[in-house]
């Protein structure tokens, strides 16, 4: 049997998610429901990076303890999931220290037994954001662009990562896809970074800095900085090194979906830490872009998030995984604001397919035709006409995927207008319901190619050719 493994970031458990994080999540769900329904053995996880500064730094501001404040909006990240109808396989919080503190100790003293760990006093440029330390090359006007702070001094006693010995080793393996970044501007940036030359990276911080860090194995007076401890999530989700059979089944990851702000972490540091580990590297890392609202990056500071629960419980569930799957450009970046998602989700959901199904069910009725199921969605999909879907599914082209099936459901609306199955009906009653018995299959088959994008509205199409009645999918008031 075929397998699939796809990592979301794990997510910093310092504030609810926004919608961004709702966004990589729901693309991964996808992703996992179509290799699931072709008959793939899937892994999907997601999480939380619960021991970075900014976390502790929440957590007291809230007035809780760190174990508290992480247990509270880990729930909520699962709550949230939940909600979006996500069906991830296992959640990593980095303070489980049953499965993930193992795993990420393992990991380090490979990194030792490699030659790769070393100590030094270090001073540089750290940007609280990022979490990480940042070189001048890496600012704009001496201010970070991903989170507009100037970073901080810091001077102190760290261990270091040889990031410096992989370079000319990542260079090959980027250029030749043997580790595929798409899209190939990112891929292009990440071999312009690494051609302008790697420095050793800080991978510990004293835990006088951070007491709530990953000890150190054999110098319990350092902590595991955040990086190395949550990129090792990656292979502690499925059991490393303690669960060999899991680690099997699934290892290595097939897709890391990640966003471009942390691209250099995923395409430079991980990969050189699992070649310096002798762990077999992931296949791919897709990165997406950022959501945008008012063409500018969303951000508490501008007052422009939108918060993903509030479009959940105006409008479900399935129309954010439809606007996220059909109107956010996977490898660009994509506008949202209310307007637009209303128009969106109007005209696609309520008026294109809400509006065919019901359509098609209401002359199956009046005109007494057999109302049965088809096939399934990896029988629908060997057929030749939709031979497309796979092939766009394997490349991750979702957007490609949804505008298809789309162009599906303007093409049966089209041919029924041309058709006038309810004028051939007067006339010939046993022709017209061969057209409705051929659109009753097309409504089906649609909903099957739907089937990982919108589960619930598929449910509801299902169920309504079993019980043989006209199905509500979308209140139009919601629209309103």
């Amino acid at each position: 049997m075929n397998k699939f493994y796809i990592t979301t970031p794990i997510f910093y458990p310092n504030s609810k998610l926004h919608l961004g994080h709702a966004y990589v999540t729901v693309l991964a769900d996808i992703f996992t429901r179509y290799h699931k329904a072709i008959g793939s053995n899937t892994y999907f996880v997601t999480g939380s990076d619960e021991h970075s500064l900014k976390v502790a730094k929440s957590a007291q501001k809230n007035g809780d303890s760190v174990e508290v404040f992480t247990e509270k909006i880990s729930m909520g990240f699962k709550k949230l999931f939940n909600d979006l109808e996500v069906n991830y396989d296992y959640f990593v919080r980095t303070s489980d220290k049953d499965h993930h503190w193992n795993g990420a100790k393992e990991l380090w003293l490979k990194l030792v037994q490699s030659g790769d760990i070393y100590k030094k006093n270090y001073v540089g440029k750290y940007c609280n954001g990022c979490e990480s330390f940042v070189k001048e090359s890496d600012l704009v006007n001496g201010v970070c662009p991903f989170h507009n702070e100037v970073p901080q001094v810091i001077n102190e006693e760290n261990y270091f990562f040889r990031l410096s010995k992989y370079q000319d080793e990542l260079v090959k393996l980027i250029s030749k896809d043997v580790v595929k970044i798409m899209p190939d501007s990112s891929k292009e940036e990440t071999l312009s970074f690494i051609n302008s030359g790697l420095l050793d990276v800080s991978f510990s911080r004293p835990i006088s800095t951070n007491s709530w860090a990953i000890p150190i194995p054999d110098d319990p007076k350092h902590g595991m900085y955040v990086w190395c401890d949550a990129l090792s999530s990656y292979i502690t989700a499925v059991g490393y090194p303690s669960d060999v059979k899991l680690f099997n089944s699934f290892w290595p990851a097939d897709c890391h979906l990640i966003g471009k702000d942390i691209l250099r972490f995923h395409a430079v540091t991980w990969i050189a830490m699992l070649l310096s580990a002798k762990i077999n590297l992931p296949k791919n890392i897709i990165v997406h872009g950022m959501l945008l609202s008012g063409g500018k990056k969303m951000s508490k500071t501008l007052g422009n998030v939108i918060d993903p629960e509030i479009l959940i419980e105006k409008y479900g569930a399935e129309s954010l995984r439809y606007f996220f799957a059909r109107h956010i450009p996977l490898f660009g970046d994509g506008e949202i604001s209310i307007e637009i998602f209303n128009e969106a989700c109007r005209s696609n959901l309520l008026n294109g397919l809400g509006n065919l199904v019901s359509r098609v069910f209401g002359m199956a009725l009046m005109y007494g035709v057999e109302i049965q199921k088809g096939l399934v969605l990896s029988e629908v999909i060997s057929k030749p006409e939709y031979f497309w879907y796979q092939n766009e599914f394997n490349a991750f082209q979702i957007n490609d995927v949804t505008n298809n099936v789309w162009k599906l459901i303007g093409d049966l609306d089209k041919t029924i207008a041309v058709e006038k199955p309810f004028k051939v009906f007067k006339s010939d009653p046993d022709l017209a319901k061969e057209m409705v018995l051929v659109y009753l299959e097309k409504v089906w088959e649609i909903s099957q190619l739907l089937k990982p994008i919108l589960p619930s509205t598929v449910d509801n199409i299902e169920l309504a050719f079993e019980k043989k009645e006209k199905p509500l999918l979308f209140d139009k008031t919601i629209f309103e």
